[in-house]
């Protein structure tokens, strides 16, 4: 993509160059001001993050611009402990006084928490030490201005609007860069920080057929990278979005039945989202899961694995500490259909009367692989898997319930009958239960992608409820 973009990884500490206006060692010190007044205060422990993000972001519309927003925003967060009961305050101001009463505010409202008997700093064992923290190259910042984000932008759009002369309109397109950086240290021994970036393309064209009332149907594409030099081209972007829109035009509903059903690759994400839920140390701890006591026991296929890389290069879910700083590894979540690891935080392990597994913040890189899955089991042979019944490639609604995992869904995709599309399908609703659609993944596609922090291909379930007429 020919666009404007810094050349190379550049440090946070070269500040002009990455936009920002504090540099790591300011950082550093305004860290280390509110834990040295914290401990003056008679804290027994206490960690600060000081952090500062930037970025824009640019819509258009039929042509037109449409919105242009700058963002730049900065906070100290300070956490004071006395004994077990913990206090925390945040402030925008890094004025001295500023940082005094933060550390004040913190330090007040633990002395009037109750006592939490599992609050504290994650374990001296658990840190991560300064010469564990690799670089992950996640910092590409994109020195570009509005002027160029709407020329993309815009191009972006009409390159789906001169797809076809169906695709006639536009919910729109938009450039975002974003960048930011963070400096983190606790008094059990933490200290660490880096930059990251995050930029995005995307575009929402409409398609209907010809006359009066017409059918329309929307679609939507985006690209996402850490380094705008690997976005795709706006011209791809706009093209696949629209053909996206196109192919769903002329959908029907169908008739209720129980059939398979095969997940296009980012909406399988979802569904691996769903059991990083489940398994989390807040959803077990107040035992609203409906995979509670599950390590060691079988919750996927045994064709399934899992897989958490913290230290994936460039990677969306990369980092090398966890939100508290400890320490983070990669590790086999599922193995063989098997949970062989939660996702814990200190203060959730504790609870469980377990260890951390270095997941304050939430998961890393995950992916979700089948044993099974051969290197030419691109979406057409997964079609074909599936044979007879329904490819979906959109989900409406939040119908998941967390603790029975009974799982409904709005739903369009596409009937398939003898493993090739037959018609486009809208206005149904898919239904089933998480335990029972992890267990019946009969096969996952080859056609991997990376959606966010979890990379996972098209995910065929053996059978579910699917509602229309």
């Amino acid at each position: 993509m020919k666009t404007p973009h810094a050349a190379g990884r550049q440090r946070a500490d070269s500040v002009p160059e990455a936009g920002f206006s504090y540099t790591r060692g300011a950082f550093e010190d305004l860290v280390d001001q509110a834990l040295a007044h914290a401990k003056k205060l008679g804290a027994s422990d206490a960690g600060a993050e000081a952090s500062e993000g930037c970025g824009l972001s640019v819509g258009v519309r039929r042509g037109q611009l449409e919105s242009v927003e700058r963002n730049r925003d900065k906070s100290l967060g300070v956490t004071v402990y006395l004994g077990r009961r913990r206090g925390n305050a945040s402030t925008s101001d890094f004025s001295p006084q500023a940082l005094r009463q933060t550390v004040q505010a913190a330090y007040d409202i633990a002395r009037f928490t109750a006592e939490d008997p599992v609050a504290g700093l994650p374990d001296e064992a658990d840190v991560a030490a300064p010469a564990s923290q690799r670089d992950l190259d996640l910092f590409h910042p994109w020195q570009i201005s509005s002027e160029q984000a709407a020329e993309i932008a815009l191009r972006c759009e009409q390159a789906a609007l001169d797809t076809d002369r169906r695709v006639s309109n536009s919910e729109g397109a938009g450039v975002s860069a974003q960048q930011s950086h963070f400096f983190s240290a606790h008094t059990h021994g933490f200290r660490g920080g880096y930059a990251s970036s995050r930029h995005s393309l995307s575009v929402a064209p409409i398609a209907a057929l010809p006359g009066r009332g017409g059918q329309m149907q929307r679609d939507a594409w985006y690209s996402s990278e850490r380094d705008a030099a690997r976005l795709a081209t706006p011209e791809a972007v706009g093209r696949y979005a629209a053909e996206r829109a196109l192919s769903r035009l002329g959908a029907r509903k169908l008739r209720t039945t129980e059939c398979p059903v095969l997940f296009e690759a980012p909406l399988a994400a979802g569904l691996l989202g769903s059991f990083v839920h489940a398994v989390s140390g807040g959803a077990l701890y107040r035992r609203a899961s409906f995979l509670p006591d599950s390590l060691g026991k079988k919750v996927f296929a045994t064709h399934v694995d899992i897989i958490e890389d913290p230290f994936v290069i460039g990677g969306k879910g990369s980092s090398p500490f966890d939100d508290e700083g400890v320490q983070v590894a990669p590790r086999k979540v599922v193995e063989a259909g098997r949970v062989a690891g939660y996702f814990l935080s200190s203060y959730s392990a504790r609870k469980l009367g377990m260890r951390t597994t270095g997941n304050a913040g939430g998961s890393h890189n995950l992916t979700l692989r089948s044993r099974r899955t051969r290197a030419d089991d691109d979406l057409a042979q997964m079609l074909r898997k599936l044979g007879t019944g329904l490819f979906v490639i959109e989900l409406m609604g939040q119908g998941v319930n967390p603790v029975t995992g009974d799982y409904s869904r709005g739903a369009s995709g596409f009937w398939v009958e003898g493993g090739e599309i037959a018609f486009p399908v809208h206005e149904i609703t898919i239904a089933g239960n998480l335990k029972q659609m992890f267990r019946g993944i009969a096969a996952v596609g080859a056609d991997a992608y990376a959606y966010g922090a979890k990379t996972v291909g098209s995910v065929l379930i053996e059978r579910m409820t699917v509602a229309g007429n």
